[in-house]
């Protein structure tokens, strides 16, 4: 059975642009192709531009022809959350109105992108202003996650599109936001993987703040060498020609921490069987497994139970900015910005401080090994059913975020790929945290990982047609 062209890795679909093997304008047609196939089920999107898109592809190639070239991600379909400030598309940011002009102005990392020309194939839906761990939204509804064919299970959040853009079929990169596990949590959830930058790596500016201490931009592919590829284009400071990510170490060479402790307390079934499973199969290929647990986690998601600073940040962002979308808020959001308003100022700098605590001792607690390995996410995808009970939703919200949020609190940086399926059959994703600023080789190693444990085609197959 031949493989659909967005399935390919994003090296191939490059050389294969310029070799005229294939071209912008069918990648875009079979990201349509899926959009009308499975567009209105799985509800990845909150403005799809596929007409846009495939008149660009058509004036891409044209350009392509004549010896053109912008860039490494030059025609190829992506998605883009809808918290990205990105010229000709509007801006929600999961509300329930449109946001001013001025958040259809795009920041560099957007304006890197564009400068590539890639075919831009909508804005995928966020949690609104990206302040979940599940993917819902009470003004959008939730995408559905394409693993399962017939209960409505959660796409994971913030970035709720975003995965399942790449699970459906209809783009090869989507670019996603992290604060407590934006990225990480919706590609653990969809079976794909995802990369959550250093805070600082890559600049913020022009996409809608839930908080300033914490929000990262991420992207995810369905490949981690797809997160390299990426990586590499859009990286500041990069001269044409060279490559930030390194090259992939032997996993003989690397020392693995995983921790005994809470990333692996109450996980649904299946999920770190799935991932203690994996752990042995890069230890019987080398990989030197050693115990070491991250510093002070408890505390670390006490404080986040009491909402962080994301809370806080968020309120002041929405009071300053934005007052007039308080009213209409997410009852779900709408209730931690309502904690956050009584929150003294004391208390917001003690949290600060305790981040930055936090941040040191994980630092120098990573030095002692060149990567951690933890569940990605500790449950299954709930369905949306089961969280219209009484709370419901902020325990599973909770639980989603418990082991991605550690790597925002603490600095660090992480990627997550699929390892294998649950008792639900549902995705089961790796979670890989580095030290800050070490996100290029972080992105080498899960390319050595992936490269023994296979990639989300391998470990998982076919995402099943809508029943």
């Amino acid at each position: 059975m031949t493989t659909p062209p967005l399935q390919q890795p994003l090296r191939a679909l490059h050389r294969a642009l310029r070799d005229g093997s294939v071209s912008a304008a069918a990648l875009a047609e079979s990201a349509a192709q899926a959009y009308r196939t499975r567009g209105q089920h799985d509800h990845a999107y909150k403005t799809w531009n596929g007409d846009a898109a495939q008149a660009f592809a058509k004036a891409t190639d044209a350009l392509l022809k004549q010896g053109g070239d912008a860039g490494p991600l030059m025609g190829l379909p992506v998605s883009i959350k809808d918290i990205y400030a990105v010229p000709g598309l509007p801006t929600y940011a999961g509300s329930s109105r449109r946001l001013p002009a001025e958040w259809e102005r795009p920041g560099p990392l957007v304006g890197t992108l564009l400068n590539q020309l890639p075919v831009v194939m909508g804005k995928t839906h966020t949690v609104e202003f990206a302040f979940g761990g599940l993917g819902t939204n009470a003004h959008h509804g939730a995408p559905r996650n394409p693993w399962d064919p017939v209960a409505h299970r959660t796409p994971g959040g913030s970035s709720s599109g975003a995965g399942v853009s790449l699970a459906s079929g209809t783009a090869g990169l989507a670019f996603g936001t992290d604060t407590a596990g934006s990225v990480r949590v919706p590609a653990s959830m969809t079976g794909v993987a995802g990369l959550k930058t250093t805070v600082g790596r890559w600049s913020t500016a022009q996409i809608v703040p839930l908080s300033t201490t914490l929000d990262t931009p991420g992207l995810l592919a369905r490949r981690v060498d797809d997160l390299a590829f990426a990586f590499d284009a859009l990286d500041p400071g990069l001269s044409p020609g060279s490559s930030r990510v390194l090259a992939t170490p032997d996993l003989a060479d690397l020392t693995f921490g995983v921790p005994e402790t809470f990333f692996w307390d109450d996980c649904s079934p299946g999920i770190a069987e799935a991932v203690h499973e994996a752990i042995k199969r890069l230890e019987a290929a080398g990989a030197r497994i050693v115990t070491l647990e991250l510093p002070n986690t408890d505390d670390a998601f006490t404080l986040f139970q009491q909402g962080g600073v994301a809370a806080a940040e968020l309120a002041a962002f929405l009071h300053t900015s934005l007052p007039g979308a308080i009213a209409a808020l997410d009852p779900n959001v709408a209730a931690r910005i309502e904690a956050a308003d009584d929150m003294p100022g004391w208390e917001y700098v003690r949290r600060r401080q305790l981040l930055d605590d936090l941040c040191r001792a994980a630092a120098e607690r990573l030095s002692q090994v060149d990567a951690v390995l933890t569940p990605t996410v500790a449950i299954t995808p709930p369905t949306l059913e089961s969280l219209e009970h009484e709370g419901a939703y902020p325990k599973a919200n909770m639980k989603a975020l418990r082991n991605t949020v550690m790597a925002n609190f603490m600095g660090l940086c992480a990627l997550t790929l699929p390892v294998g399926r649950d008792a639900a059959n549902m995705p089961v994703g790796l979670q890989v945290m580095a030290g800050p600023w070490q996100d290029a080789r972080l992105i080498a190693i899960g390319q050595a990982i992936e490269a023994k444990l296979g990639n989300s085609l391998d470990v998982l197959g076919e995402v099943p047609s809508p029943a």
